[in-house]
């Protein structure tokens, strides 16, 4: 539509412009803009398959029996952006899920080959819940009055290594360290709040290792050659402003020039 309307007003203001090597210039251009990377839909279209049947997975493992109505799982097709119908859908992958008739009603389980996974995320979630309690923890001691809504971290979850289930997995098995809050009494205010503050916990990893090699807590990092001018700039300012505050706090500030600016301080 753009390149259509910009020709347009082309053939308006210059007719000289409008030959046909420049309008064959502009349709390639549209064209080559149109034009996608099938490798990466490919890519992003199975992704988008393994999203929508995970979450099939989690919703029919929370049903009665592990066992779905299929009309119960249509109504379910709404919240996953899907259109057409569930049971076209769940036929297309036999190997995850197995639909049978019973009582004139289509129902929905996970095949055994699903089961197996299934059980085998569960035992390495397990392996994992110490490690994400110590993350969880870490994260609500940082934090405002050692609170975080639910809802925020349910968009970090995943950067975290939280499941999705973290809320009814995790939490309710550590009373004695967590527990969720709605002092507001809205859904979107859920928090979840730390019961005890672990002194072993408030200890960075760079302070743990420097702790068990007893030296000063410190880490390597590369920096391009460029960064020494920098640096030398830096402490360069520093000095100055060194400079300024020992003379302010000597009863000098009169005739120093800045005076009367606002200190500005730097942290690293």
């Amino acid at each position: 539509m753009g390149i259509n309307i910009f020709l347009r007003n082309l053939s308006c203001s210059n007719t000289k412009l409008c030959k046909p090597s420049l309008l064959h210039l502009f349709r390639n251009f549209s064209l080559w803009s149109m034009k996608k990377d099938p490798d990466l839909e490919s890519a992003l279209s199975r992704n988008r398959r393994w999203i929508v049947n995970n979450q099939i997975k989690n919703i029919i493992i929370r049903c009665p029996n592990q066992v779905a109505p299929i009309r119960f799982l249509q109504k379910k097709f709404k919240t996953l952006d899907l259109q057409g119908k569930a049971l076209n859908w769940l036929k297309k992958y036999p190997c995850c899920f197995e639909v049978y008739l019973k009582d004139d009603e289509y129902y929905c389980r996970l095949t055994k080959r699903m089961m197996f996974l299934v059980d085998e995320e569960d035992s390495v979630k397990d392996m994992q819940e110490p490690v994400l309690v110590e993350r969880l923890a870490k994260l609500l001691m940082m934090s405002l009055n050692q609170r975080l809504n639910v809802m925020k971290l349910n968009e970090m979850k995943r950067n975290f290594g939280f499941p999705d289930d973290y809320l009814i997995r995790i939490v309710p098995k550590h009373p004695e360290m967590f527990r969720v809050v709605n002092y507001s009494g809205r859904r979107s205010s859920m928090e979840i709040e730390l019961v005890s503050w672990n002194p072993n916990l408030a200890v960075s990893v760079i302070e743990a290792s420097a702790h068990k090699k007893d030296s000063e807590p410190c880490f390597s990092c590369s920096l391009p050659s460029t960064w020494v001018k920098s640096w030398e700039r830096f402490h360069e300012f520093n000095g100055y402003s060194l400079y300024f505050t020992l003379l302010k706090s000597q009863g000098f500030s009169g005739g120093i020039e800045g005076d009367g600016e606002e200190d500005v301080g730097f942290s690293a």
